[in-house]
């Protein structure tokens, strides 16, 4: 039986790994931003350990996959079409790994967490590569 710090300490390393993505999205003036992200993770993070632990005998994989369900639900409506462009995937794709994240914390998997973290971070700031690619291509064809 895990300890109830062990449960506590992974419900404020969902708060803290959602918030780091969270805070990247917060930076580029994204809708779904800080609070948003911490409670993706947040849930994420306590549902699985509800599955784990409340339900002696139940499948855990049942709820994932309804946390997986429930996100692709949030990240559908940040996702916006115009004429020229579709704006909000990777913030929906942010979600989708936030969540992700906060059920690997749940289930205790903290390297897991922490590298996955770490890399949809940096996917995350990307943008600057890809600015720079498209200012380089338009700069070319004028």
């Amino acid at each position: 039986m895990v300890s109830e710090l062990e449960l506590v300490i992974r419900l404020v390393a969902a708060f803290a790994f959602g918030g780091v993505l969270g805070y990247e999205r917060e930076q580029v003036d994204k809708p779904a931003g800080l609070r948003t992200h911490i409670l993706v993770s947040l849930g994420s993070c306590l549902f699985t350990i509800l599955s784990m632990t409340a339900f002696p005998g139940g499948d855990p994989a049942r709820v994932a996959s309804y946390i997986v369900a429930g996100i692709g639900f949030i990240g559908a409506g940040t996702i916006i079409q115009t004429r020229e462009r579709i704006v909000g995937i990777t913030t929906a794709a942010s979600l989708w790994v936030t969540s992700s994240i906060g059920m690997a914390l749940g289930a205790g998997c903290y390297i897991l967490a922490i590298i996955t973290t770490a890399i949809a971070y940096i996917t995350l700031k990307l943008r600057l590569i890809e600015r720079k690619v498209r200012t380089s291509k338009e700069e070319a064809s004028s």
